[in-house]
């Protein structure tokens, strides 16, 4: 993998990252909006002229954030949509609502996700039961993605940015337990955060692969430690020591969305693919981020969880 600089580190926020940059023209869909690293990426990218198809939960979570971003970015074309995750159902009517309206996707940024939930939830939607995290981090966007790559590939050079996590390097030692999605035979809520966060990068590997005779590029970002929603279901002992750590590492919403926004737009990346991202530069990931056969272990066993609904 080419190691390029970038000129920009942990401290640069996503504005400086995207300055100069005009995505005047282009399309970018980004789940998760409604707060965090999702909404600050649709106010920065919309800020430089993108068409922002803002997904959240519930339409009406994706009209909310609309409205407050048009409140600081006056002149963003925004289009809202529901997109739940961890229900194949409302992700296929997403994938239509994007179809019927759209014929060319340039950004798809995988932004929204769960962590480290203290109970156990389990999504019953695929041919499995899938326990929540690995539904909505990983196989919710496994499905997306997969709807959409004809209007990716219809773009002069579509980009899919899947956000993981640092937190992929604490998994079940075989990196993922495939005998075990639901957790039935038992719960460890970090674990079972990194496993999802390392299928987010096995993803970007497998399908940066698939994609290499086509314009579409594919890869992963770490965006660091921020303080967001994404914990707001997460207790015990390591979350509390993780917490106090943050107050010496941990960066504002705005840097935190920078890796995301630099690797989804600078012109510097048109052909890098299959990579991973930490402070807007490649950073080398675990030793099961790289093996490209458990990434295609994951590829075949997604497509079996989605079976019906590709």
């Amino acid at each position: 993998m080419k190691k390029l600089k970038s000129g920009f580190n942990r401290r640069s926020s996503a504005e400086q990252v995207t300055a100069g940059v005009d995505l005047s023209g282009k399309t970018a869909l980004i789940t998760g909006v409604n707060s965090g690293l999702g909404l600050e990426s649709m106010r920065v990218l919309a800020s430089r002229g993108a068409h922002i198809i803002a997904a959240a939960r519930s339409l009406d979570k994706a009209q909310q954030a609309c409205a407050e971003i048009k409140t600081v970015v006056k002149d963003a074309v925004l289009t809202p949509v529901a997109c739940e995750l961890s229900d194949p159902r409302s992700i296929l009517s997403c994938v239509e609502t994007i179809q019927n309206t759209f014929t060319t996707l340039d950004i798809l940024m995988a932004n929204a996700g769960i962590m480290s939930p203290t109970n156990l939830t389990v999504a019953t939607g695929y041919t499995k039961p899938l326990e929540m995290q690995f539904a909505t981090n990983h196989i919710g966007h496994f499905l997306l993605i997969n709807h959409l790559l004809p209007l990716l590939k219809n773009a002069h050079q579509g980009r899919i940015v899947l956000l993981s996590s640092m937190g992929h390097l604490q998994t079940p030692k075989q990196g993922i337990d495939f005998t075990n999605l639901d957790c039935a035979q038992g719960y460890n809520p970090w674990q079972t955060y990194g496993q999802s966060k390392l299928a987010n990068i096995l993803c970007a590997k497998e399908l940066s692969q698939q994609l290499l005779a086509s314009r579409v590029t594919v890869n992963a970002v770490h965006p660091g430690v921020i303080r967001t929603n994404l914990n707001r279901n997460s207790t015990g002992a390591l979350f509390q020591l993780i917490n106090f750590f943050a107050n010496f590492v941990e960066r504002s919403i705005a840097q935190g969305a920078a890796t995301q926004c630099y690797v989804a737009t600078h012109p510097a990346l048109d052909k890098i693919s299959g990579a991973y991202f930490v402070d807007n530069n490649i950073a080398e990931p675990s030793k099961h981020a790289k093996n490209p056969i458990l990434a295609k272990q994951l590829w075949r066993e997604s497509l079996n969880l989605v079976d019906g609904y590709l």
